[in-house]
Order: C-alpha cells, then structure tokens, then sequence
C-alpha cells in the first residue's frame, strides 16, 4: 500500500525528533564527560581503587573538574588512574595536591577527591602523576569496631564485678563505704580540718593585720623606722657606750683601791687596822651626836624666849610666803 504524502510528513519529522533528541543527549552526557571540552591526561598513583570504575567523577575541593578514563594495573600494590581533566583546572591545582578514592554519598558510585595542596607549589602540568592517600575502607572500620565492642563488654564485665564487691563491702573501698562508724570517724575528722582550717584562716588574717600595723607612725616599729627617732636612739647607744667606759674606769680604780686596802696600802688601810684610832672616832662621833642634842635643845629654849620669840615667828611666816 502506497503511503500518502501526509505521513511520509509524519514519518520524516518523527526521525528528525529522534535524531535530534539523540544529538542532544550525547552532547550533554559528553559534556558532562568532559569529552567535547578541552581537557588533558593526569594520573593519579593508588594501592587499591575501591571498586572505582570508567567514567566516575574526578573533583576538586567539592568541584566536577573531570572523569576517569583508564584504570591501569602496575603490579600488585600499583594502580595507575588515567583522569581526564578540564584545562582550566590545572593552574588551580598545585604539584603537591592528594588525591583519594570516596563514594558519591552513602550508597553512590565512587568518586576522585582532589585535596588542595599547602604552600607555594608550582601547578601540575599536563601528563602529571600526584599522590595518593589511603581510604580508610569498611571492613576496616568494622573491624575496629568488632575489636572496640569485645574491649567494652570486657570492660563492662570488670566494672560490674568490682560494683558488685563493693555493694558487699569487700576490699578498702567497700569497707569504706559500707562501715559506719568508718564514715562516721571521717565524718568528725572532716569537721575538725573545717575547725582548723578556719582558725588558720583567722590566725593568717590577724597576722596580716600585724603586719599592717606595723607601718603606722605610731606603732613601735614605725617609731623605730623614724629617721629622727632612730638618730636619737644611736645617741643614746653612744652616750650608754661612753658611760660604760666611763663606769669600767671607776670600777678599775674602785678596784685599785680595795687592792691596796687589802694589801695594807693607803689611809683606809691604817684607819681600819688602828684600834686606838677607831676608838677615837667612835668617842668623837658620840660626843658630837650628844653635842647635837643640846643644840637642838638650846635653840628650842631660844624659841620660847621673850627675847627671840619674835623673831622665830617673822621667819616662820616668811617661810610660809615662799611656800
């Protein structure tokens, strides 16, 4: 059956959409890829690649610069990573840049993370090889948890044995803590360093006030910091020291004289040692103590004469006045 021009139309728009369609779709996957842009070769050293595959994304510092586009496989600890990157890049990215191998989020394919690298480097030119750093892979991460969690519950045992001694008061601990007459010396040993502790607080206080005191003006030390009263003191020091000398010569000559007392020198010597001498004085001392008395009687009888007794009163009176 012969078609009609109306769908001949039809047909030939259908396949021009398609086509059209198609184009589009590889320009923008491609461009996505990275394959119409003007991009360059970089390659990137790994020990294991994680399951990362042809096509993943290469980024740098969170940024789609790239894609992978060869997986090459040295020797058993070597694996060279072909990367496609885009040519505008590479003045950004510096020779000492690390890359690693991530996932694209939880469960997303895996990714090339390029890591900014530190300090003046120069850029990475085109057909470079960077450095790699290792990724911490799961099985890795579990079993370091497996590890962890033995570790806890062994812990978590201990601790329950060592609670357990100590509710039954065993060991120092559960003595101490299950005694009561334990804590209740504690108690009062307690309340005797808080006693303490505050008598040492209000000895320290008292002796700060000392201390402060002791440079006021009329206290004994701020006295004795007196420039005038400490020039009076040293000439009071002085003076003592010259009447000690003083003094050592009179007892030196006090001395002297004793010696030769007793040596049978000098007038005391034969004053103490003449018996008829000392009886003389004695008879001489009497007589004038008796010669005394009946004087002060006579001037008693002069008192009470008619003759003088006017005169012992003007003196009497005199005496008065002048007091």
């Amino acid at each position: 059956m012969e078609k009609t021009a109306s769908e001949k139309i039809k047909l030939g728009i259908f396949v021009i959409s398609g086509l059209t369609l198609f184009v589009l779709v590889v320009y923008f996957i491609g461009n996505k890829q990275k394959m119409f842009g003007s991009t360059d070769h970089l390659t990137a050293v790994f020990s294991n690649v994680n399951g990362l595959q042809l096509g993943n994304n290469v980024r740098y510092s969170g940024i789609n610069i790239g894609t992978v586009r060869g997986i090459e496989m040295i020797n058993d600890t070597t694996i060279n990573v072909d990367m496609i990157i885009d040519k505008s890049m590479f003045p950004h990215i510096k020779k000492n840049a690390l890359a690693s191998i991530g996932s694209d989020g939880l469960v997303g394919s895996m990714v090339i993370n390029i890591a900014p690298g530190k300090g003046n480097q120069p850029h990475i030119e085109a057909g470079d090889i960077i450095q790699s750093s290792g990724r911490v892979r799961t099985d890795d991460l579990l079993n370091t948890l497996s590890v962890t969690n033995k570790n806890a519950a062994l812990l978590t045992a201990d601790l329950l044995k060592i609670t357990k001694e100590i509710t039954q008061g065993k060991g120092s601990l559960g003595t101490l803590l299950n005694d009561t007459i334990m804590a209740s010396d504690l108690k009062q040993t307690m309340n005797y360093l808080k006693m303490t502790s505050k008598g040492t607080t209000e000895i320290v206080d008292n002796l700060n006030k000392t201390v402060m005191a002791l440079g006021d003006k009329n206290s004994v030390i701020g006295v004795l910091n007196d420039p005038a009263t400490a020039q009076k003191i040293r000439t009071i020091v002085v003076n003592l020291d010259q009447s000690s000398q003083e003094i050592n010569k009179v007892v030196t000559n006090l001395n002297a004289t004793i010696t030769n007392a007793k040596n049978g020198n000098g007038a005391i010597n034969y004053l103490s040692n003449d018996p008829n001498l000392v009886k003389k004085i004695d008879s001489t001392m009497t007589n004038l103590n008796k010669a005394t008395i009946l004087l002060n009687e006579d001037l008693e009888a002069m008192k009470h004469s008619f003759l003088l007794r006017g005169y012992f009163k003007k003196q009497e009176k005199a005496k008065k006045k002048a007091n």
